[in-house]
């Protein structure tokens, strides 16, 4: 886990009701600037979980008092317009977006894991890579660095922003009519906490894999070559 990750699990960041609890009567404005945000230039914020926080208290009335269908309108319009604006960065930096050095708030391997997700599901990749924390971050960049036609990718944001930001918030506004979830609501913010982290602990334990995956490799061609060397002197 990266010091950045770090210091967004201590400061709460990964937490959707720390981050509603911050923005208080305009918590359901603070979802839309976090969704926002989330969706084109921070990878790391808790775009999911917090979708499907807004719906459980949407349905539980409880510090968000506007209807379902008003919520589900304000944060789909900003992941739609978040992916223009990602599209927009993307198409006016090009490559310089993608090549630079690993700093704290970018990774050459969420690059290279957007750019493969791409490779393998083509204009799909829109819709799919919603679905896929980090994924969702990088993939708009790179539509617009790739010069994928405006109107084609718009149409996929579109579809994509609308199945993700509604579908989730509408999961989370069901769910939260459950007698059993209403009555432990402490064990669901817990449950969405750690949806947060998967991700995360997933990317860390792949990167350590990769790395030693690697090391293994080039231990294993320096043996190689020694045995070589030692069978063929000349």
């Amino acid at each position: 886990m990266s010091e950045l990750q770090s210091v967004l699990l201590l400061g709460g960041l990964l937490d959707p009701q720390t981050l509603i609890d911050q923005f208080g009567r305009y918590a359901l404005w603070g979802a839309v600037l976090v969704i926002f945000i989330e969706c084109w230039l921070f990878p790391f914020l808790p775009g999911d979980s917090l979708l499907f926080f807004v719906g459980l208290l949407i349905a539980q009335q409880d510090q968000i008092g506007v209807p379902l269908w008003l919520a589900c309108l304000l944060l789909t319009v900003s992941a739609i317009a978040s992916n223009v604006v990602g599209y927009g960065v993307g198409a006016k930096l090009g490559p310089a977006v993608f090549n630079k050095p690993d700093s704290r708030f970018f990774k050459q391997q969420h690059v290279d894991k957007t750019f493969a997700f791409f490779d393998k599901y083509g204009n799909r990749a829109i819709v799919l890579g919603r679905f896929v924390p980090i994924v969702r971050t990088f993939i708009t960049l790179a539509a617009g660095v790739g010069h994928m036609p405006f109107r084609r990718y718009l149409t996929y944001s579109a579809i994509g922003g609308f199945l993700w930001a509604t579908g989730v918030t509408v999961l989370g506004y069901w769910l939260g009519q459950v007698d059993f979830l209403a009555r432990h609501i402490d064990l669901v913010l817990l449950g969405l906490v750690g949806l947060s982290v998967v991700p995360i602990a997933w990317e860390a334990s792949r990167a350590r894999s990769t790395r030693r995956d690697e090391r293994y490799d080039e231990e294993h061609e320096r043996e190689q070559v020694l045995r070589e060397d030692v069978a063929d002197p000349d």
